[in-house]
């Protein structure tokens, strides 16, 4: 019997090119609050993708998923269409919640985000869910050994930070349900907790 629920995918040069162009266009950044470079986040979510049956062009996505929210909006989304395909960009289309700076206000970002989850195709919620349950996890990690002051770094807060994970679940369970989700709703549930632990003596 095979221990390994999906086939291996061979990488080609294409990833190597996407995860150049990748670092090019992130060096400088750096995860919320933190000096950890941002590129490990990137890389973390392709492993995720690979990891849990995505092929490379997903994985290329994930790579690149926040390339036009963060470093450039649509003239970097033509350059990865021109140089990685149409389905590649339309993955990372399907990722972004703005296009533009300022950012529209983070309610309605998240909002509308949800709604399109809720009709985006297999390719855009394998990669959205890979993102979504990175960034719990390092929620989570940070919760355990820096605390509630790692919620002011999020535009949400804590209240507003912890109802868009909820809701992400709830979507999730809709669209992509499996052991991936299920993971996620458990980080969820168990950042959930830690976040609301300390809410009577913070006020």
């Amino acid at each position: 019997m095979n221990d390994q629920p999906y086939p291996g995918v061979h990488l080609s040069a294409r990833f190597g090119e996407a995860l150049d162009y990748a670092f090019n266009l992130h060096n400088n950044q750096v995860r919320k609050g933190t000096e950890i470079p941002y590129i490990s986040h990137l890389l973390a979510v392709a492993a995720i993708v690979l990891e849990n049956g995505g092929d490379e062009e997903q994985a290329i996505a994930a790579l690149l998923h926040d390339a036009v929210e963060d470093q450039g909006g649509l003239p970097v989304l033509e350059t990865i269409r021109s140089r990685f395909g149409e389905r590649v960009a339309a993955i990372v289309d399907g990722c972004t919640d703005a296009y533009d700076f300022p950012k529209p206000p983070w309610h309605e970002r998240k909002q509308r985000y949800l709604e399109h989850l809720q009709r985006a195709g297999s390719d855009v919620t394998l990669v959205s869910l890979a993102d979504k349950l990175h960034n719990a996890r390092s929620i989570l990690f940070e919760l355990r050994y820096v605390g509630q002051e790692i919620w002011d770094r999020f535009k949400g807060g804590k209240q507003g930070t912890l109802w868009y994970y909820r809701s992400l679940v709830a979507v999730f369970h809709q669209v992509l349900p499996g052991l991936l989700t299920e993971e996620f709703a458990r980080v969820v549930a168990e950042m959930e907790v830690l976040g609301q632990a300390h809410t009577g003596s913070s006020g």
